[in-house]
């Protein structure tokens, strides 16, 4: 029998409010072995920190973002914090804009199609991100952190 610390583990992290966040996004994402499965994180990931910076701390460098990485022996989740007001459960539209050269609206579609799971807080200001694992380590990708 396994015991409760293999089972679930946890890592918080502390981030500026910037959009330089190639080195941040491989800190928090973790060890992910299939190629096509890290770039989808990756790109999610991006996505997720972008919105907060940009919407949710609205570009000010004296904000952080807090994230935190949970790993359970089904799921890796992602908990995205930002010190912004929250966006209305209205705004979190997750289709591609209608208009082909909008300047915005892309990234919450995004977000959907890399994750298995898209959650929000009640604030709108946690936004919470998951990935299934399966009990093949390589099937998934995932690599047990």
């Amino acid at each position: 029998m396994r015991n409760e610390k293999q089972l679930f583990r946890w890592a918080d992290f502390i981030i500026p409010s910037t959009l330089k966040l190639s080195a941040h996004i491989h800190l928090i994402q973790g060890k992910v072995e299939c190629k096509q499965k890290r770039e989808f994180i990756e790109l999610g990931l991006h996505e997720a920190l972008v919105n907060a910076v940009r919407h949710g701390n609205l570009g000010d460098p004296k904000k952080k973002l807090r994230v935190r990485r949970i790993i359970t022996p089904n799921w890796v989740v992602w908990q995205i914090q930002d010190q912004g007001l929250g966006i209305p459960s209205y705004e979190r539209i997750f289709s591609l804009p209608s208009e082909i050269d909008a300047e915005s609206g892309r990234g919450l579609f995004l977000i959907h199609e890399c994750f298995d799971d898209v959650r929000w807080s009640r604030k709108g200001n946690r936004l919470q991100i998951a990935s299934k694992r399966t009990d093949q380590p390589n099937a998934m990708g995932i690599l047990d952190l």
